[in-house]
């Protein structure tokens, strides 16, 4: 049996009281941040606070507050390429260090599937969790209105299908997949492929859809047989290379909808003995890592996840403290890195 006797006992809440020379709602509203306290009691109980060295209890602090002081990040994809995918470690990596200099904590939370997504869903309607930050949603998705319908605060990264009222924030997909087809156009490519992203996934649709307006705006023909969709993994982009060039062996340049499958084609072009630029110029999506140590490096289009990571954070906080609507979006801008690929 352990002997507590000597263990120091931790400040309470009515040592601060007595200290401060206030009641015990007094300190309990100050510790709360209500507006109802006068400055000099705050101040007294703030120093009281400091000497004591307390350190609320955040169980009782949530019963007053309703509040869990936490946020959950869901990706609703499986484990091996969450961890894997460039992207969503970066928004883990911005979204982490957006919260590191305030008293909230993250919690990383992945949906698989529908049952984890219904078990998610269930987890953040009982109050777990203060807000939502949702990545990756597919079409078929549940999660966005299951968590809509509940009135938890929710931000998707990525814009919704089908217009839903919820708060987003995504890059400029679109206009980044036009600005790179006519990078390739302008270099004088007239045999254009894609390898899309899923096409059950926004991003994927919006790169697909500003592809085929750069075709357009430089003449060029849409033609079914230079598009293989890929699932933003290298393998998927290997393969998909490898279908585009049974289909169409003279093809002369491609857009990557993300650079983990444009390293993917990149190995399928070499191992086909293709020479990137000279016979098939090459440009990606992202400006990942990867893009500056492929051979060649990779021209590409790079996200403004510096700009998304914090607007994420701050329009879900901004619905947690109920400043704002729920459908409130940003849409950030992209840009062009030209590298030796194109």
């Amino acid at each position: 049996m352990t002997d507590t006797s000597t263990r120091p006992l931790l400040p309470t809440l009515d040592a601060v009281a007595v200290l401060a020379g206030v009641s015990r709602a007094t300190v309990s509203r100050v510790i709360n941040d209500s507006p109802r306290v006068s400055p000099e009691a705050r101040e007294a109980v703030l120093s009281a606070v400091a000497e004591l060295r307390y350190v609320p209890n955040r169980m009782a602090r949530s019963l007053v507050t309703r509040r869990t002081d936490t946020i959950a990040l869901v990706l609703n994809e499986p484990n091996t390429q969450v961890f894997s995918d460039p992207f969503f470690a970066s928004i883990v990596r911005g979204v982490s260090a957006t919260l590191a200099d305030t008293d909230l904590n993250l919690v990383l939370l992945t949906a698989r599937d529908e049952r984890e997504q219904q078990k998610v869903g269930r987890y953040a309607r009982q109050g777990h969790v203060d807000g939502v930050i949702l990545m990756s949603v597919h079409s078929e998705d549940p999660l966005p209105d299951l968590l809509a319908e509940a009135g938890v605060p929710l931000v998707l990264c990525g814009r919704p299908f089908g217009d839903r009222p919820v708060a987003f924030v995504d890059a400029d997909n679109r206009g980044g997949a036009a600005e790179a087809t006519a990078h390739l156009a302008g270099l004088g490519r007239r045999r254009i492929a894609t390898v899309t992203g899923p096409l059950d996934m926004i991003a994927g649709v919006d790169r697909h859809a500003g592809h085929l307006e750069a075709l357009t705006a430089a003449g060029l023909p849409h033609r079914p047989e230079l598009v293989a969709e890929g699932d933003f993994t290298v393998a998927g982009g290997e393969r998909a290379m490898e279908q585009l060039l049974a289909r169409e062996p003279d093809l002369d340049a491609v857009f990557v909808a993300s650079d983990p499958m444009a390293f993917g084609v990149l190995r399928a072009l070499r191992a086909a003995g293709r020479r990137v630029p000279e016979d098939v110029a090459v440009v990606g999506f992202d400006d990942a890592a990867v893009a500056q140590v492929c051979d060649p490096p990779l021209t590409t289009i790079a996200q403004p996840l510096a700009d998304m990571t914090p607007l994420l954070t701050e329009l879900l906080l901004r619905q947690i403290e109920g400043v704002a609507g729920p459908a409130e979006s940003r849409v950030c801008r992209t840009h062009l890195v030209r590298r030796a690929s194109a």
